[in-house]
């Protein structure tokens, strides 16, 4: 086997694709390119927002499961904590320094809740939605073995037919639960419309969140009847995120792929009919790729494959077409 080639500090085979400060086309593809001016301009501006209406602002890990980003978003973006799915994501944004988590989902596997209950010990809020009454039980009784406390949101089925409870009088039943059991602490409500976020058009997108709000307004005030008035409402995300800041009734958002960006959120129209990326948003996350193949006249085959790339909202599509053989980005 022959020796590995070094190119000016690269060792072939063993190192990382790119060294900073090394050329574009010296990068070795397919590789992932982050542009951290855009991404410091998405993360101010989403934290001005917030900070302007009224809002705190939650921003969900799942967009970029990273503790450097989500600290750079509480550092310039003036961000309360973040958003992620599951315990064990949960327990790296608090291993690595964040200090205020919500799990915005249901945790009910009891190895599961056992871990999550044990994350206060590091000296973090941690915080998790319920929409059953036995999960209730099941996250009490965790705590109570660790000597923690961990807040409890009741999540809200607002339109999307998934997880969630609908009506004022499910969700007191699940309040009164929460603040009665030993350990746990009723801080709120959930409602997230994920449905409505990719629908392009402005006049659609806001009538499921009208319907969507009218629902929250009405559970929030039969909670403040029952005396048990909500300190959280939150929701809200890169394609809602307006319309929950204006409705007076929710606290948070959580948005999340405002940051990065992508070509899906990018079509999306605002009120006066202009593109999230025309302006609203800045791409900042970026595929860099390569042609491999150009034989066929309509056709270029790029060595950015399926496994390199997601696909659930469509294939990306060319943000800086070049000549065939060489680099292009992707967005």
């Amino acid at each position: 086997m022959n020796a590995p080639v070094n190119l000016d500090g690269l060792e072939v085979g063993f190192d990382v694709p790119a060294l900073p400060g090394m050329d574009e086309a010296d990068i070795q593809t397919p590789c992932l390119v982050l542009d951290l001016d855009a991404l410091e301009r998405n993360i101010m501006k989403m934290g001005d927002y917030a900070k302007a209406h009224g809002m705190h602002l939650r921003v969900h890990g799942k967009m970029h499961k990273s503790v450097d980003i989500a600290k750079l978003q509480e550092r310039i973006g003036g961000a309360v904590g973040v958003c992620c799915q599951k315990s064990s994501e949960a327990e790296v944004f608090v291993r690595g320094g964040i200090k205020d988590v919500l799990v915005s989902n249901q945790v009910c596997d009891p190895v599961k809740i056992d871990r999550l209950a044990q994350l206060p010990k590091l000296g973090a809020r941690v915080i998790v939605c319920v929409d059953d009454a036995i999960n209730v039980a099941d996250l009490s009784a965790a705590v109570s073995r660790h000597g923690t406390q961990l807040e409890v949101l009741v999540e809200i089925d607002c339109g999307q037919n998934r997880c969630g409870v609908t009506t004022p009088a499910e969700v007191i039943s699940l309040a009164k639960d929460i603040d009665a059991a030993s350990g746990l602490k009723f801080s709120g409500i959930q409602a997230y419309l994920g449905s409505a976020q990719h629908i392009d058009s402005y006049a659609a997108r806001k009538e499921k969140l009208d319907a969507a709000i009218a629902q929250v307004k009405e559970i929030v005030s039969a909670l403040g009847a029952a005396g048990l008035a909500p300190d959280i409402v939150t929701g809200g995300g890169t394609g809602s995120y307006n319309f929950e800041s204006n409705s007076g009734v929710y606290t948070e958002l959580q948005c999340g792929s405002y940051a990065f960006m992508d070509a899906d959120y990018g079509r999306i129209k605002d009120q006066d009919g202009h593109r999230f990326d025309a302006g609203e948003w800045d791409y900042a996350c970026f595929i860099l790729t390569q042609v491999m193949s150009h034989v066929k006249a309509d056709r270029a085959v790029v060595d950015a494959g399926l496994k390199v790339q997601s696909v659930d909202s469509g294939l990306p599509v060319v943000h800086r077409p070049r000549r065939c053989g060489v680099h292009q980005l992707f967005r």
